[in-house]
């Protein structure tokens, strides 16, 4: 009986559209995660696996000596492809000349992801046996002959490499590359005991089968061997697709807030209109357990529609959307689990806490309410909504990101928007009593009604101001991080370095760079050091520490040193002051922080097997993911002086063809017109023992990644604006009954339509511009949170909201307020009188 009942109410409600506000919202909620979820993954996917061409595999294990054979038996049982290289340093001749380099041996299947960059074009293929294909400036250093010396055979030089897709960016790796095939290596009989070889095992496949390898084998590793994937720090892309991806985790959480508000405010505008319902229902003798089995059905059935047509949105939302990506990121298609269950649990989840409060104080209305319409039942505090919202926030949140930082971030934001927005709303709106009482413009009145709904447009604040504070923070983080990869990757950023260029080279290479017009950047001097003791205490190795040995770990190898007299470009200066007197150094922040270094701290390095000693004078942070020369440790040239050194730079030398000079063949030229292969084989000839690594192929990669990135913040940061919008309209909706009774009595007194329509734009214009201001407010304590704990990232004022978010706020609420009251500002009185009865 009372299922049956429940069903009829729900199918009248339905038809006369009562129910549509928390359909919608639902639908809404379902859809920005189902739908975001779906998108965010399929980039991150994309992302990932176009970073993962930085290092040719998905996964590579990196050791010293042969793994055990019984993990490559795992990885073949978990479906996965794998190749092993091998890789290690020796000397080939042609006629007198010899020259050391970097042999890569692999196996058939190299490389799993990528292709290898000839001079002739991209190629999946291999040499042939009894061939090597060599780096370009192998050929220059030998005179490009026909075949060369490697140990105990001779190979031919068949095929000329531009960039090896898994080629890194070492740039004190400086011998030449030159690629092989793995079973040439035993007739080269180079490879002896105890002689320093590097294996490199290659992995690939789906991402599930690599989790689990992953959690398998890892733990399996010892001290000399590594784990590497495209977040190791290992590739230059790893910082950009490390924060792409917390980017895309935290826009989808916004979704999550925003559809968690939209639930909110139509759970309660559905309850409010259903007051008068409960009370009638116990005046004619209805049980509690009836009320509730009826409006919790209403509920169960709500959600369900809702779920439906939100799963249904985001998986054509998903379909749509790849349409309009570029192929080589709509190729990549991630399960649908996930998103599905998410948008599931998401729907289930908001709509029973963010709708538990209303309903609580629905059922508690009491009958006497049919002749006293002011009573509304159980008073229960905000508190319980507050504590109710934040843990279906934090659940939703962390189920989806996995992340604790980014959901108590998001959390704390919200919390400060609701204090925040619900203290100085009310106070502000409160400041209009002594005009509001008249009501002779359209201004007074404007106040005069934010007067009167105080409360309700405090309330009205928060979805305002939630709705502008994302916005906020998602376009001001899209920037930043747009602006940060800018700075890395700039127009003319160095697509050569120059290694090994030793003291009387510098002025003949300043020559010859002046010749040709090319402009290069700062000499870096280099100069490997062991730091071996910090404040007088000695150092061990990690080895050293696992086999039971007490005592500060240090870094178990040598560092690159250098010396400058002013802070590096792409370095932060932390604590302290930079190197002033002969004897002080300044220290990265990470290495500070793992090895527990602070200002003041004396370091002790051995160096050409002498001892210096020098003390900590400032803490630097350092952007890694540049293509720029870093150190961990820069002294004085004081300090370094006793030391012979070699030095480092890096230029930029114009990738454009010509088009107008015959006589280069379509080469691109220098500045001063030379062909820029002529000027490179100049170089390599003028400066034999400088070595020249060419960084164009990564670089020019890069740039791909990082423009598919930005198209992805691009792609949510629009997803977001639509979820806003509709958080905007579900807010307006939750006002209208209120506003139509008014309108009636005004309409009563003779108002004329043009003073309501005018009273009605200023009113809600008022309000947007006041949530404009306080969502500026809240956006930079969010944003100051997020770029300082979640994302690395410059804080900085952004005082043009000031007045563009106000003003903003002001026009789209004005809009959306008087679109929606359009045919309430058009009927007349006898028309608002009959539609309230």
């Amino acid at each position: 009986m009372e299922l049956s009942l429940a069903w009829r109410l729900f199918k009248r409600e339905l038809q006369q559209g009562q129910l549509l506000l928390i359909i919608l919202a639902i639908t809404l909620a379902v859809l920005s995660v189902s739908g975001l979820a779906r998108v965010s993954e399929r980039l991150q996917v994309a992302i990932t696996g176009q970073a993962s061409q930085f290092i040719a595999a998905d996964r590579i294990i990196d050791s010293p000596v042969k793994i055990d054979a019984a993990i490559l038996t795992k990885a073949e049982d978990l479906g996965l492809k794998h190749v092993t290289n091998m890789q290690f340093n020796s000397m080939v001749y042609s006629g007198d000349k010899f020259q050391l380099v970097t042999v890569r041996a692999v196996e058939t299947g190299y490389p799993l992801k990528g292709d290898i960059e000839l001079t002739s074009g991209k190629t999946k293929a291999l040499p042939q046996a009894g061939e090597i294909w060599f780096e370009t400036r192998l050929g220059g250093l030998l005179g490009y002959p026909k075949s060369i010396e490697l140990g105990n055979s001779e190979f031919v030089l068949s095929n000329e490499i531009s960039r090896l897709p898994d080629a890194g960016f070492n740039l004190f790796a400086s011998s030449p590359v030159v690629l092989m095939r793995m079973e040439d290596v035993a007739k080269t009989g180079v490879i002896q005991p105890g002689s320093r070889v590097t294996y490199l095992y290659q992995f690939a496949g789906d991402e599930a089968s690599l989790t689990a390898f992953e959690q398998s084998v890892k733990p399996l590793l010892n001290s000399t061997q590594r784990w590497v994937d495209v977040q190791s720090g290992d590739s230059p892309i790893a910082g950009a697709v490390k924060r792409a991806e917390r980017f895309l985790l935290l826009a989808s959480l916004m979704g999550i807030a925003l559809a968690c508000a939209a639930i909110g405010i139509a759970a309660q505008r559905y309850c409010q209109r259903h007051y008068d319902v409960v009370a009638m229902l116990k005046t004619f003798g209805a049980s509690s357990k009836q009320i509730r089995l009826l409006f919790g059905t209403h509920l169960f059935l709500v959600t369900l529609m809702g779920i439906v047509l939100g799963i249904i949105g985001g998986v054509l939302l998903d379909f749509g959307i790849s349409y309009l990506l570029p192929p080589e990121i709509a190729a990549y298609s991630p399960p649908l689990t996930r998103p599905l269950l998410l948008g599931v649990s998401t729907g289930l989840i908001s709509a029973f806490m963010f709708s538990a409060y209303p309903l609580m104080r629905l059922l508690a209305i009491p009958p006497l309410r049919v002749l006293q319409r002011q009573l509304e039942g159980l008073q229960l505090g905000m508190w319980l909504h507050l504590l109710l919202s934040l843990g279906a926030m934090a659940l939703l949140g962390y189920l989806y990101s996995q992340s604790w930082a980014l959901t108590l971030t998001v959390v704390a934001a919200v919390l400060l928007l609701g204090v925040l927005l619900s203290v100085l709303g009310f106070v502000m709106i409160r400041l209009g009593h002594s005009v509001g009482m008249k009501t002779t413009n359209p201004l007074q009145l404007a106040l005069a009604g934010l007067r009167r709904r105080a409360r309700q447009n405090a309330v009205q604040l928060v979805g305002f101001s939630a709705a502008l504070v994302l916005l906020l923070t998602i376009l001001a983080l899209r920037q930043d991080l747009l602006n940060e990869w800018q700075k890395q990757l700039p127009e003319n950023a160095p697509n050569y370095f120059l290694v090994n260029i030793a003291p009387d080279d510098a002025k003949p290479l300043n020559d010859f760079m002046t010749a040709k017009g090319i402009v290069a950047t700062d000499i870096y001097p280099v100069i490997r050091g062991r730091l071996t003791q910090i404040n007088g205490e000695a150092l061990i190795s990690n080895e050293q520490s696992e086999a039971g040995e007490k005592g500060r770990v240090g870094i178990s190898r040598e560092l690159n040193l250098t010396w400058r007299n002013t802070l590096p470009a792409n370095n932060e200066l932390l604590e302290g002051h930079f190197n002033q007197a002969a004897d002080e150094v300044s220290v990265e922040s990470g290495v500070a922080d793992r090895l527990g270094i602070g200002i003041g701290d004396k370091l002790t390095y051995v160096i050409d097997n002498q001892e210096l000693t020098v003390k900590v004078a400032s803490i630097r942070a350092v952007h890694w993911e540049t293509l720029q020369p870093n150190f961990f440790m820069i002294f004085t040239q004081e300090a370094l002086a006793p030391f012979a050194y070699t030095s480092m730079a890096s230029f930029y030398l114009n990738d454009q063809q010509a088009t107008n000079d015959q006589s280069t063949n379509g080469q691109a030229l220098s500045a001063d017109g030379t062909p820029k292969d002529a000027v490179i084989l100049a170089l390599i000839q003028q400066f034999p023992t400088i070595s020249i690594i060419d960084v164009g192929a990564m670089v020019g990669q890069l740039r791909q990644i990082i423009e598919q990135v930005s198209l992805s913040l691009t792609l949510v940061l629009a997803l977001v604006l639509l979820a806003s919008a509709l958080v905007l309209i579900a807010q307006t909706e939750a006002g209208m009954a209120t506003r139509q009774r008014e309108l009636a009595v005004l309409r009563t007194f003779g108002a004329s339509g043009w003073l309501l329509r005018s009273a009605t734009g200023l009113e809600f214009a008022l309000l947007g511009g006041i949530a404009g201001v306080l969502a500026v407010i809240v956006a930079e304590f969010a944003l100051y949170l997020l770029k300082t704990q979640v994302f690395e990232l410059n804080v900085y004022m952004h005082w043009p909201w000031w007045g563009i978010a106000p003003v903003s706020g002001a026009l789209i609420v004005a809009l959306l307020g008087v679109w929606r009251c359009r045919q309430l500002l058009s009927q007349s009185c006898s028309e608002l009188l009959k539609a309230g009865s």
